[in-house]
C-alpha cells in the first residue's frame, strides 16, 4: 500500500511523495520545487527512488535536477516528453508499469493539457495522481492538445473505480465549483459539494484528495452526456465531444 504525503508549493500547487508502506521506497510525484521535498524526504528517512512527471510545466518539473542530485533518484516521464523534461532518465508510455517496493504504477496516457501527459495510477491503494488532467469539478486547459483528445483521455479516467481517490495538482476546486454551477445549476449534488469545499477553503483545509464517485456526479467535464447540461450549454444532440469543447470554452471565459 501507499503512503501519501500531500506538499501545497508555490501559489496552488501540489506536489505528493508516496511511500510504499513495505519497503518504505518513496517517489515524488511532480516536484515544483526542491527545498521542502527534500526537507521531508529527508527527516522521515524515506529512501527515494524516483521523480515521477506528469508532464513537462515547470510548476511541474522544477524541483527535478536539486533533488535528483541530492538523492540519485531516476527521474520517469512520457516518452514524448523526453527532450522537455529536465533530468529524464527513464521515459514511459501508456499501459507501462512502474515498482516502487511492493507497489506498482500503472501509466496512463491522457494527451489533452499537453500531448505528453501521462498519470499514475495504483490500483492497490485505489490512487490516481493525475496532474493537470483531471481537477476536482474541473480539467485542464487546452495548451497543445485537442477537445477531443481531452474528452478521450478523461472517459479512461472515468472507467476507474468510483472509490478512486483523485490527487491532482492544483487546489483550483472553489473556482471550479462556481462555473460548475453555472452549467448544471439544479445539481444537488453539486450544490452539496460546493457547500463543502466552501467550507474547507475557509478554514485553510485542502479540497484535495476527492474521489472518482464524487467527480462523476459534480464535475461537468465527466458528465457530457447528461441531457440537461446539454439543454443549458446549447449542445443538445451534438456529440459529448463538441459538449466538452464548449464547457471548456465556457470555463476558459469564465
Amino acid at each position: 500500500m501507499l503512503q501519501v504525503t500531500q506538499v501545497p508549493l508555490l501559489s496552488d500547487n501540489y506536489s505528493y511523495i508516496i511511500v510504499d508502506s513495505a519497503t518504505q521506497e518513496a517517489a515524488i510525484i511532480d516536484p515544483a520545487l526542491d527545498e521542502p521535498l527534500i526537507d521531508l524526504i529527508e527527516q522521515n528517512n524515506w529512501r527515494l527512488k524516483y521523480i515521477l512527471n506528469t508532464h513537462h510545466h515547470h510548476d511541474h518539473v522544477g524541483g527535478n535536477l536539486a533533488i535528483k542530485k541530492t538523492f540519485d533518484c531516476q527521474i520517469i516521464a512520457s516518452r514524448y516528453d523526453r527532450q522537455r523534461i529536465p533530468g529524464i532518465d527513464q521515459s514511459v508510455n501508456h499501459h507501462d508499469k512502474i515498482r516502487l517496493g511492493e507497489s506498482q504504477l500503472h501509466v496512463i496516457a491522457t494527451p489533452g493539457h499537453t500531448l505528453g501527459h501521462i498519470v499514475y495510477y495504483c490500483a492497490e491503494s485505489a490512487a490516481l495522481f493525475c496532474g493537470d488532467t483531471l481537477f476536482s469539478m474541473g480539467c485542464g486547459r487546452l495548451f497543445e492538445g485537442s477537445a477531443e483528445q481531452m474528452w478521450e483521455s478523461l472517459q479512461l479516467l472515468k472507467q476507474l473505480p468510483e472509490q478512486t481517490r483523485i490527487y491532482c495538482a492544483h487546489e483550483y476546486t472553489l473556482n471550479n465549483g462556481h462555473f460548475a454551477k453555472t452549467v448544471e445549476p439544479n445539481n444537488t449534488a453539486l450544490l452539496t459539494r460546493i457547500n463543502e469545499v466552501e467550507a474547507l477553503t475557509a478554514q485553510g483545509l485542502p479540497t484535495i484528495p476527492c474521489t472518482l464517485k464524487q467527480e462523476l456526479a459534480t464535475n461537468p467535464f465527466l458528465r457530457t452526456e447528461h441531457r440537461t447540461l446539454q439543454q443549458t450549454v446549447g449542445t443538445t444532440g451534438h456529440s459529448e465531444i463538441e459538449t466538452f469543447a464548449t464547457i471548456r470554452n465556457l470555463k476558459d471565459q469564465f
